[in-house]
């Protein structure tokens, strides 16, 4: 019997994200695959915003009548938009589609980018979340990584950041950086954790195509010293009081970021700017659609329609599609979440997991099932399972 001989459950409309992209920065990092694109004279802030907010304007019909959840404006370099900008373009987001009225709203900054007056600033323009990529502390990382901040660039725009009230902060650490050993990874989490910042993101250096990386890569620590790097750092982020919640995610209790929850817990999002991408359930058709905006800014800024792809997550596809996102997380997978969020029976699902249940990858209650320490290890393999 296939799966779309089985009953099916009514899907539910999950929270509803917005990702909003800011796809310019001072230069390109030669480890960074996402788009963006080096500042090349002065930047199109006006003409971008109101992009922007076209772009959302075209899309209101799949938020089906829900408010904002959180919102999130990656890069790029977001803060290279002045918080006048930052500003207009929430409140016209607001204008648009309602708010929550416990709305998260993250942006990423680099410290390369920041000035000292600018923290305030973008919290009066309705930031409440700012993230901070760190990435080192240690200047010869920072170099090798191609960053445009030192470690005291690093260190002041961290405190500055922790010290303007915002309702949140991360800071972006990366491992197993070229010629890294235990000691140098181990004090970048020291340096992070003695600012006290609520929530870190703490993950490895991976070579992506497409990068500078790639066509030269640089000598990265073996995976006997990566594996050291990565128990050693999980011991100490949780006796520094910080909770694993997702693979590379930690915070302290109550902080942990809701956008990226909902992403993971296969969740709804809009997704406008340059090559944005967006997720969204429509349950009355029983369908769920991904959306890709035009990825380059010249084409997009000249564009009166933004939508440059949508494509259908077939119902084969939604138990894979749900599981690569849900199984990043320590949390156990609810059967109901999965029948609600994928509009499929919790039994299409049994026999990957009773061969991961019989290899110690996960356990199973009438309930959850919950990922086993062992199974946290291998995500991949126990995916393959439903391939």
């Amino acid at each position: 019997m296939s799966v779309n001989d089985l009953p099916h459950p009514q899907l539910e409309l999950p929270p509803l994200s917005l990702y909003i992209h800011i796809p310019w920065c001072v230069q390109k990092c030669p480890y960074c695959d996402f788009n963006s694109h080096g500042q090349q004279g002065e930047l199109p802030q006006q003409a971008y915003v109101e992009a922007l907010l076209e772009d959302l304007r075209q899309d209101i019909s799949l938020a089906q009548g829900r408010k904002l959840h959180s919102i999130f404006i990656g890069g790029g370099t977001p803060s290279l938009f002045d918080a006048k900008h930052i500003e207009q373009l929430l409140e016209g987001a607001r204008g648009l589609i309602p708010f929550s009225d416990d709305i998260e709203i993250t942006m990423e900054a680099n410290p390369g980018t920041l000035e000292h007056d600018d923290f305030s600033a973008y919290r009066a323009a309705g930031i409440s979340r700012l993230s901070i990529g760190i990435q080192s502390f240690a200047n010869d990382k920072l170099n090798l990584l191609g960053r445009i901040h030192n470690q005291n660039e690093a260190h002041v725009a961290a405190q500055k950041a922790i010290q303007a009230e915002y309702r949140s902060v991360n800071l972006d650490l990366m491992h197993g950086l070229p010629n890294q050993n235990l000691e140098q990874a181990m004090a970048d989490i020291d340096t992070a954790a003695a600012l006290n910042p609520p929530h870190l993101s703490w993950y490895q250096l991976t070579i992506e195509p497409n990068t500078l990386f790639h066509s030269k890569p640089p000598q990265l620590p073996d995976d006997e010293a990566l594996w050291q790097i990565y128990q050693l750092g999980q011991q100490k982020l949780a006796a520094l009081g910080y909770e694993q919640y997702e693979i590379s995610a930690y915070a302290k209790p109550g902080y942990q970021c809701r956008h990226n929850l909902n992403y993971w817990q296969f969740g709804d999002y809009l997704g406008i700017g340059c090559g944005a991408h967006g997720k969204i359930t429509l349950p009355t058709q029983n369908r769920i659609i991904r959306t890709v905006k035009i990825k380059h800014p010249k084409g997009y800024l000249s564009s009166n329609t933004y939508l440059a792809e949508q494509t259908e997550v077939e119902i084969e596809e939604r138990a894979v599609e749900y599981l690569m996102n849900r199984l990043r997380l320590m949390t156990p997978i609810p059967k109901q979440e999965f029948e609600r969020r994928t509009g499929l029976p919790r039994n299409v699902l049994t026999e990957g997991m009773e061969q991961a249940k019989h290899r110690g990858l996960l356990t199973e209650s009438a309930e959850h099932w919950q990922l086993t320490p062992k199974g946290h290890m291998f995500v991949n393999e126990i995916l393959t399972q439903f391939c």
